[in-house]
């Protein structure tokens, strides 16, 4: 403490027997601290510089050798190296990184120039860093926060990643995502999920709502096909949303359609897909008719439900209803009808192939999508847009 008063002291000395300083409205006063210096890092900073620089050479070396034929008049090599571009910084995962790109010349003809595909011209940030930047974003960082949250990850070299960087780079994500919604999606789906987002954004008539749809084809692979906004899930929505992927190629009726309880989405699909089968999900009807069961018996119903969603064939599932059904009926009528309203729906994938019981059973994800654009509403405060929150949607 006695230190760093007579630092002030001496500063105010210095400063009275020279110029008189230049008015600012800051009034606090700053103390200097020596950069802290971290040996193993500056030791991987080092390594990568000659790492760098090497396979630059090599990249160098391979272009040269394919011009070794090309001569000159004289008879001289027509393309020979021609030194360095300028020094520039290259930000990775370590920090700042000194890269310096060789150039060449042609002695006649057209002109040549050398492109290092590890080291593009231009580029400034490595891959690594281009990534953390929208998944710190989806974490919840503001296009305020994110120079000082990557200064924090890769040191005080960040500080190009201004508000602006990640702005620009947010507007590339809406373009790529227009892009995304206009492709072919021809191939053979056998499956398809759908589920409605609700974000907690609000639009003209109430809060808006990402109808989100996740297909399974033949290979069982899954992809996402179609990202859409609406005000809620009514049908015409829905209907808009299968119209859309059935003009980009999704004409082929899928074998089964699976979501949970929204009936718009079913009424479109016996519109445009009627023959797709009809799958309910068993997360929430399992949830509604435990809710209309007291917490005593609760653990019970849940056993039941397990055994009915995960018996080994559609035999062993009618068994598991039926005991169910015998053991709460009567003393809990609301429960029980909250089960049978749907009975046969809810069954329909023990009349596909087994293995595929697991892939299209589980909601995933669907959530995996949900949990993202959810957490960065609460962090923002709501403060996300219609179309950021598309984007955020497609970019996870």
């Amino acid at each position: 403490m006695r230190r760093t008063l007579l630092k002030l002291v001496l500063r105010r000395t210095e400063m009275s027997k020279g110029d008189t300083p230049h008015m600012s409205k800051d009034t606090v006063i700053r103390i200097d601290t020596p950069e802290a210096i971290d040996p193993l890092t500056e030791l991987l900073r080092s390594g990568a510089r000659k790492l760098i620089a090497e396979a630059i050479e090599a990249e160098l070396s391979e272009m040269l050798q394919g011009y070794e034929d090309h001569k000159t008049v004289e008879g001289r090599r027509r393309v020979v190296r021609n030194g360095y571009q300028p020094e520039r910084q290259m930000l990775t995962g370590i920090g700042e990184v000194a890269v310096k790109t060789p150039r060449v010349r042609s002695r006649e003809g057209e002109p040549v120039s050398f492109q290092s595909s590890l080291v593009p011209p231009y580029i400034r940030k490595s891959a690594t860093v281009e990534v953390a930047i929208p998944w710190l974003y989806l974490k919840g960082i503001s296009t305020g926060q994110m120079q000082s949250a990557l200064e924090a990850l890769v040191g005080p070299q960040a500080k190009g990643l201004s508000a602006d960087v990640v702005g620009r780079l947010k507007r590339q994500w809406e373009s790529e995502y227009k892009d995304w919604c206009q492709r072919c999606v021809d191939d053979e789906w056998v499956y398809i999920r759908a589920e409605g987002i609700y974000s907690g954004l609000r639009g003209d008539d109430g809060r808006l709502c990402a109808r989100v749809i996740i297909g399974v084809n033949s290979r069982g692979q899954k992809h996402c096909l179609a990202i859409e906004d609406g005000v809620r899930e009514s049908k015409q929505s829905w209907r808009e949303v299968l119209l859309s992927l059935k003009q980009r190629g999704l004409r082929p009726p899928p074998k089964r359609a699976m979501g949970e309880g929204a009936p718009g989405v079913w009424s479109a699909r016996g519109e445009v897909y009627p023959q797709t089968r009809v799958q309910r999900g068993g997360m929430h009807k399992s949830g509604n008719v435990l809710n209309s069961l007291p917490k005593s018996v609760q653990e019970k119903a849940r056993q039941g439900l397990h055994d009915i969603w995960m018996a080994e064939g559609r035999v062993e599932a009618e068994v598991a209803f039926e005991a169910l059904i015998e053991r709460f009926g009567a003393r809990y009528p609301r429960a029980t009808d909250c089960l049978e309203k749907d009975r046969d729906d809810m069954l329909t994938f023990y009349d596909f192939p087994a293995e595929h019981g697991t892939p299209v059973r589980t909601t995933n994800v669907i959530e995996s999508s949900l949990r993202p654009i959810r957490h960065r509403s609460r962090q923002a405060k709501g403060g996300v847009t219609r179309i950021t929150m598309l984007t955020m949607i497609y970019k996870t």
